[in-house]
């Protein structure tokens, strides 16, 4: 069966991860073992194809943390294929309206409830052995995650957290801040003030807040600000930054 988390994530537990963009498979399995609560799989500008995402959830699956995808886009037919090979929730980017929530809520949940696919012989339904438990309850087990990136979504927040099924509003602090005309002005009032509508809104509809931040010293200041859903750094910028590192001890020597 799936390793939910959304039980956790309603009560607004504080659970912690990290974004994996490398599409790589020891990546996933470090992180997982490090102790993150869940680990983000990012194949919408992650270096990963779809083979590399089944790999890497099945890693995960050897390890405490819950693995999360983000998909490309709001796309029905991506749903399924994810959640299919046993992912505890999807991130969905650029939601905006409540129109835009409610479909990626549908795409989470099978008939009545939703519309996803419904197939028996594969990872998450436990190959067929757990199809009847996994089908009844998917729909309180799967996280469903949607990003808070443009204007128009700040200015709808209140009714997006207020669609059943949306468990997270997660802010994309890049995305959000070049649609507000502030880009990379993290520390900009407007910016401020927009974490603070949308971790407000979520709390008020009984949900949870996220948002990835660059560096651990943005920490205390988030869990402060009533964010629980937090996610630091990624494979690919440990990586960068630890080369980088490397490479300048011979710069005194070029």
């Amino acid at each position: 069966m799936v390793n939910s988390v959304r039980e956790r994530v309603l009560n607004r537990d504080l659970l912690t991860g990290t974004f994996l963009n490398l599409g790589s498979t020891l990546t996933v399995e470090m992180a997982g073992n490090s102790g993150f609560d869940w680990l983000l799989i990012d194949v919408e500008h992650g270096g990963g194809s779809h083979s590399h995402l089944i790999q890497q959830i099945q890693v995960a699956g050897a390890t405490p943390a819950a693995p999360f995808v983000r998909i490309e886009n709001n796309d029905p037919p991506r749903f399924k294929r994810v959640l299919d090979l046993g992912a505890s929730g999807i991130m969905v980017p650029y939601v905006s309206s409540v129109e835009e929530a409610e479909q990626a809520v549908s795409s989470m949940r099978y008939p009545p409830r939703g519309i996803r696919g419904v197939a028996k012989l594969n990872r998450g339904a436990g190959f067929g052995a757990d199809f009847d438990e996994y089908f009844t309850n998917a729909h309180e087990l799967l996280t469903t995650v949607v990003q808070i990136e443009t204007v128009d979504a700040l200015n709808a927040i209140d009714d997006i957290a207020a669609v059943d099924g949306v468990d997270v509003l997660f802010i994309g602090p890049l995305d959000l801040s070049v649609n507000m005309g502030i880009a990379q002005q993290f520390d900009h009032p407007d910016f401020i003030a927009a974490k603070k509508k949308v971790s407000d809104a979520a709390k008020n509809a009984g949900k949870a807040s996220g948002i990835l931040l660059l560096n651990a010293e943005q920490v205390p200041d988030t869990v402060e600000a009533g964010f629980t859903f937090i996610a630091l750094g990624s494979d690919g910028g440990l990586v960068n930054a630890g080369m980088g590192q490397l490479a300048s001890a011979f710069d005194a020597y070029r």
